[in-house]
């Protein structure tokens, strides 16, 4: 059949991590696959920039376990395509105060302060606190992997379009029309990876969602007390806010932040880290990880788009079902990345997935 030339057998709106993953994915199963993103590529408005991210294998219910394989096979794959190392394995320790409360496979409890100093010798859990050991966890190389499946997308032919700003979509007789600045693309399917601003383009997932605008501070490479083995990926569970930390894997430095932070309108640039930011920043890194110099190399902000449980909303709309949902990061949905692209590409040919019963839209009534 010929197709116009803005005709596609998928629309991806949005290219952040799970956008661009789609893309991918989609693209390797010859769909014809158009995807629009507003900003320029690698700009700061999201969620999906900066070099690093973490992974790991710890998570608090084991819903989660297969997902978490998928992603885990899913990066595996990547570095195979693109010939380049994306995962750095690091081990991790995830502290709380009282009983731990993560899980997952070779995973363990460990109590002991002689313990935790043998697991991780450069960082300070507090006391009070047991922490689970995660061998699997590291540091993900986030820029090159984002980088990678663009390539892949585009070495299938998808076509990729940026500074394209999407004002809706509707239902239409060949399956969806989506409006731009640009003008009108018709599609069989529509995928909606639009982060912060998914929100406005499905409104009734609006009332699920809330943008923070989150901190994190990052300090000078090859520095021995941020090297791994001496330190790995870390957290600590606080009421003020879960406070997450990588090691210097990759040459990247140390990188700390918080999540926590004030709602934020993504219309507006997240706006930069204060003095007084960067210092309560510093002296959360000095604290968990003695010996490092916390010079500020680079402090970024970014946006969360969180959901009261954390947990992701994916799949298709009960008033829309040519539309597939990949939403809500909440903060911890990049080390996902290749899972959700997966999910997103059966989703869209009708494959069942009941494995994200636990994330699906139909959960939220959606």
């Amino acid at each position: 059949m010929t197709r116009a030339p803005d005709e596609a057998d998928v629309i991806v709106v949005g290219l952040g991590i799970h956008g661009t993953a789609a893309a991918a994915s989609l693209a390797r199963r010859g769909r014809r696959v158009v995807a629009l993103e507003r900003f320029a590529p690698g700009h700061a408005r999201g969620s999906s920039h900066g070099h690093t991210r973490m992974i790991r294998r710890a998570y608090p219910n084991p819903a989660w376990n297969e997902f978490v394989d998928r992603a885990f096979a899913g990066w595996a794959a990547l570095e195979a395509e693109a010939g380049r190392r994306l995962v750095h394995r690091t081990g991790g320790l995830y502290a709380h105060r009282g009983a731990a409360r993560l899980q997952g496979p070779e995973c363990v409890v460990v109590d002991d302060p002689g313990a935790l100093a043998r697991r991780m010798p450069g960082f300070v859990v507090p006391d009070g606190c047991q922490a689970v050991y995660d061998p699997a966890a590291g540091v993900l190389e986030a820029a090159q992997a984002i980088a990678a499946l663009r390539r892949a997308a585009v070495a299938r032919g998808a076509d990729l379009r940026h500074g394209v700003h999407v004002r809706g979509w509707e239902p239409a007789a060949s399956g969806v029309r989506v409006a731009t600045d640009d003008g009108v693309l018709t599609a069989s399917r529509l995928v909606i990876a639009a982060g912060s601003w998914s929100g406005r383009l499905v409104p009734s997932l609006a009332p699920s969602l809330d943008v923070w605008r989150i901190l994190t501070l990052t300090v000078a490479a090859g520095q021995p007390a941020g090297l791994p083995p001496n330190l790995g990926a870390f957290s600590v569970d606080r009421p003020e806010g879960l406070v997450f930390g990588l090691p210097d894997a990759g040459g990247h430095g140390v990188k700390i932040g918080v999540d926590a932070g004030p709602s934020w309108d993504p219309e507006e640039p997240p706006a930069p880290a204060t003095p007084s930011e960067i210092d309560e920043l510093r002296e959360l890194l000095a604290g968990y990880v003695p010996g490092l110099d916390t010079t500020p190399v680079e402090a970024t902000a970014c946006l969360y788009t969180m959901t009261e449980d954390r947990r992701f909303v994916i799949g298709p709309l009960a008033g829309a079902p040519e539309v597939v949902v990949a939403a809500a990061c909440s903060g911890h949905g990049f080390k996902f990345g290749p899972a959700v692209g997966e999910a997103v590409a059966d989703l869209c040919d009708g494959v069942p997935r009941p494995d994200l019963d636990f994330v699906s839209t139909a959960r939220r009534g959606l």
